[in-house]
Parts: structure tokens; C-alpha cells; sequence
């Protein structure tokens, strides 16, 4: 691990991932922790094998993987391993420890996360928890009860959490997602699109989204003939097939991940998309209009939870996964026509909008650290 330890330094470690949805708040939290202190040491752990182990490196921190896995809800034989797995990851943790020596251990969520604060709970080292999502994931309720903190996306989450240790903060989102300087028509020109056209973010998380992709590229002509703009994020599923029905479209740019995202939202009339935590806090701190696809399998059924605490305050439309091949296309061709409502959602979704998440966050885990 390249970190370049001094004596008494602050060390914090940060543990979970698996989506993006844990790991860019991570990775956000990270940052607005090294702002307030600026000589404290960060050392990330996550799942080997999952995308933290790439992501992280990339934002610049060092980050150290443990042999752990989640339970399989589809298929029970591939749990046989996992007793196993559990075990070694704590014997990995425990070596961690010895090395790091962290004075504090903040959980995203994750299976990756469990272990590691099970850990620094057994050592009297202080933990803070991040729950996203509407519904708590498995991993923080377990946590819950000897945490010091834990910070929640949402209002209403005594029925999970104890109330006392509850600090309702939002949702950390990624600082180039707010802090950039595009005008609409400079977005748009990022992406070679036309500044006079109506345009379409469509994104299915960090993984894509398989029912939406499919849906999009039966109806690419159509798009076409309607003079209506994409900015397609298809993900890293069956990828091939969705960048042939994009070719020859100039209405229509396409990408399996994009790293610009401030440009996407601030080029977007209106966007498709998943209604995992990470997403839903983006499009509240951008103020989009927005048309929700809860993805049918999350935990839970914890998509849903996040979507319909906008839909219910008509800041948000939701179409099921199920109705997508029915409704998705007339819900966005219905709204597009319709500025007032669109501008409807803009002014309502934006009073969900945390806009410090990460830096109280940080504020909390450095007052209540043992340094």
C-alpha cells in the first residue's frame, strides 16, 4: 500500500463498493476529508474482483482488497463458498489493521464494508456508517447497533437505524458534477450534438440497464424522425449490438461509461435512468426533470423506495421495468411536449438536492474520530 505513513498522522480507512452508487460518495467523502485535513491518510478497502478495485486508483487513492463476496439471492449453491470467504476476509482485515492503524472507519455500504467495520466495532475504533438508499442495505443494519454515526440519504430511517445515531446528510455526488462551467450549448457540443434539439440523457447505472437499452435501440429511427437527441450510456452489457443501432445517427451519441457526466446532465432536457441512490442524488443536485426505472432485482426492491420519494412529491415520473416496452417511449415523447411540466419537475426535484453531503460527512467523522 503507497501510503507514506508519519507518526500521529490521522488515518482514516473507508471500506465498500460493488456499484457506483457506493463508490463515487466514497470517493467524494475522501476528497472533502482531505480539504478539512489535509496531512490525514486514506486507504480505501473494497471486494477483489469488483469495480472499486479500478475506480479508486483512478481518483487517486490507494486501495486494498479483501477476499469477500455477497450472498446469491438467484442461486444457493454459489453461497457454498461463502462462510470461507467471510473468514479469510477477517484474517485480511486484521492484517490491514495491523499495518494502517486507523483512528476511524467509514462504511458506504457493500458486503465488502461488513468485515471491516465488524472489525474496528471489536477494536473500539469509532465507525460511521453511509446509508444511500431509501431501504437500508443488510450490511448497515447489522452495523447499526454499535456505530458511532450514521449518516442517511433520506428522512424516515429510524424504522432501520437507531434515531439517536441518525444525522439525515444526503447523498455525497461526484464535485465535477456541479463544479464545471458548460453553458447547454458547450455541453452539447462535448457530446457533437445539435444545440437547437431536444435532447435525452439515458443512463442505466455504472453497470447499464438492459430492459431500458433494449427498448432505445428498437426505436433509434424513431428518435431520428422526431428530431429528438441521445446521449446514450449503454453500460458494459451487450454492448455490441447497442452500437450498431447508433451508427450513421448523428442525433445519437453513444458510450458504455461516461466519465463526463457534469456535461450530461447540463446538455439534458429530461433523463432516463435507474433510480439507484447515487443516481437519484445527481439528478436532485442538477435539477432534471426525470423518468425513474427502479431496476426490479436491487435489495429490497430498494430502487423503488428512492423513486417514488420524488414521485410521490410530483418532482419525478416512474415507469416500472416490467411496462417499459409500453410506456417508456409515450411517458418521454408526452412530457417533451410538455415544457410546463418539465419545468415542473426542475423547480420540485431541486428542493431534494443536498448540496454538502460529503463535507458534513467529513465534518462528523473528523470531530469524532480518536486522534
Amino acid at each position: 500500500m503507497p501510503l507514506n505513513q508519519k507518526h500521529n498522522q490521522l488515518r482514516i480507512i473507508i471500506a465498500g463498493g460493488g456499484t457506483g452508487g457506493h463508490i463515487f460518495p466514497a470517493i467524494a467523502v475522501a476528497q472533502a476529508i482531505q480539504i478539512l485535513a489535509p496531512n490525514a491518510a486514506i486507504l480505501f478497502v473494497g471486494a477483489l474482483g469488483k469495480m472499486e478495485m479500478d475506480k479508486i486508483p483512478k481518483a487517486g487513492y490507494a486501495i486494498k482488497g479483501i477476499t469477500i463476496a455477497g450472498y446469491n439471492r438467484s442461486n444457493f449453491f454459489k453461497n457454498v463458498l461463502l462462510p470461507w470467504k467471510l473468514l479469510k476476509s477477517f484474517f485480511q482485515v486484521k492484517s490491514i489493521f495491523k499495518y494502517f492503524k486507523p483512528n476511524a472507519v467509514f462504511g458506504v455500504g457493500g458486503y465488502s464494508s461488513f468485515p471491516v467495520l465488524k472489525f474496528a466495532q471489536a477494536k473500539g475504533i469509532p465507525t460511521f456508517l453511509h446509508e444511500s438508499n431509501a431501504f437500508a442495505g443488510k450490511a448497515n443494519i447489522w452495523l447499526a447497533k454499535n456505530a458511532t454515526q450514521i449518516f442517511t440519504g433520506t428522512k424516515g430511517m429510524e424504522t432501520f437505524f437507531p434515531a439517536d445515531k441518525i444525522l439525515v446528510t444526503g447523498n455525497p455526488i461526484r464535485k465535477n458534477i456541479l463544479q464545471h462551467e458548460y453553458t447547454k450549448a458547450s455541453a452539447l457540443k462535448e457530446f457533437g450534438l445539435n444545440p437547437s434539439m431536444k435532447t435525452v440523457l439515458i443512463v442505466g447505472g455504472s453497470l447499464g440497464a438492459n430492459s431500458i437499452n433494449q427498448v432505445i435501440e428498437k426505436n433509434v429511427v424513431n428518435f431520428f424522425e422526431k428530431k429528438i437527441q441521445l446521449i446514450w450510456q449503454i453500460g458494459n452489457l451487450n454492448v455490441s449490438g447497442f452500437y450498431r443501432a447508433a451508427q450513421g445517427f448523428e442525433n445519437v451519441f453513444v458510450s458504455s461509461f461516461i466519465d463526463n457526466m457534469s456535461a450530461a446532465y447540463c446538455a439534458a432536457d429530461i433523463v432516463i435512468s435507474r433510480s439507484g441512490a447515487m443516481a437519484v442524488a445527481e439528478i436532485c443536485t442538477t435539477g432534471k426533470a426525470c423518468i425513474f426505472v427502479p431496476y426490479p432485482f436491487a435489495a429490497e426492491d430498494h430502487q423503488t423506495f428512492n423513486a417514488m420519494a420524488l414521485v410521490n412529491q410530483e418532482a419525478a415520473l416512474i415507469v416500472k421495468d416490467k411496462e417499459v416496452n409500453e410506456k417508456l417511449l409515450p411517458t418521454l415523447f408526452s412530457v417533451l411536449e410538455n415544457e410546463e411540466s418539465i419545468k415542473n419537475m426542475e423547480n420540485k426535484v431541486k428542493t431534494f438536492a443536498f448540496l454538502h453531503a460529503d463535507t458534513t460527512i467529513a465534518e462528523q467523522i473528523l470531530k469524532n474520530s480518536h486522534y
